[in-house]
């Protein structure tokens, strides 16, 4: 399983992602989920994947095959107008890839689906954040829905639909995330460190932070462990139910 989560900030973009994936619980491995392509001052581009790993790899190394060789570069990452245009080639090779690995008669919501939160900013345009769906159809980010979650969802959800604010700092933006994938490793043992963390300002056209916050990383647990007891307290100073 796998959790990543995209959110649109007035600030500019956050993307985070875990790395585990797995067959049972004796095959846990560690895989990147999170892809980004820049042409500095031009564009930046971040792709969070989640679903089927053979149909998502196979994905992204078709994105990174056409952003590198020129007798396959069209459709490329790295020469679409803008970021919907950048949408529909990811779209249509998501699409493409589930067609070719699935038997004849299977759909989308098979073995072989993947979803995909992507976003960036290209010159002369706006960040934008779009949600694509294994049928090849995307939403984008907006007002209403500023972030998107793909994987497993739940449980990282409540704090983030609670405590969300698109003028928030970057600085509260991850550490809100990080409390969203607490809960989630704490409640799905299919989630788990390391997470992957990619900023993007508006208007830098060049990727921003990154980092990779590791299993014994110490902010991590603090705030893990601070969030446990602050709840703890908050539980303990509401009004007791009447019972009698």
């Amino acid at each position: 399983m796998t959790y990543c989560v995209g959110m649109r900030l007035d600030a500019g973009l956050v993307f985070m992602s875990d790395t585990r994936t797995n067959a049972g619980v004796d095959n846990v491995s560690v895989f990147q989920k999170m892809h980004s392509w820049e042409v500095p001052g031009e564009r930046a581009i971040t792709l969070m994947t989640a679903g089927n790993l053979a149909t998502t790899q196979a994905v992204v190394s078709l994105l990174e095959e056409r952003t590198k060789a020129p007798s396959e570069r069209a459709p490329s990452l790295l020469e679409a107008p803008s970021m919907f245009q950048v949408a529909r080639i990811v779209a249509a090779a998501l699409r493409e890839t589930i067609a070719t690995h699935a038997d004849e008669g299977q759909t989308a919501d098979s073995a072989f689906n993947g979803t995909l939160i992507l976003g960036g900013q290209i010159a002369d345009s706006s960040p934008r954040l779009f949600l694509i769906y294994p049928e090849g159809n995307f939403i984008e980010a907006g007002d209403d829905t500023p972030f998107f979650q793909i994987g497993e969802t739940k449980y990282g959800r409540p704090i983030l639909v609670r405590a969300y604010d698109s003028a928030m700092s970057f600085e509260a933006a991850v550490k809100l995330l990080l409390l969203s994938f607490d809960s989630t490793i704490k409640a799905n043992l299919s989630v788990g460190l390391p997470i992957d963390l990619q900023l993007y300002s508006e208007g830098q056209l060049t990727l921003g932070y990154s980092a990779r916050i590791e299993v014994d990383d110490s902010y991590f647990r603090q705030i893990s462990e601070d969030w446990g007891e602050a709840l703890k307290r908050a539980v303990q100073s509401l009004p007791d139910i009447s019972l009698s």
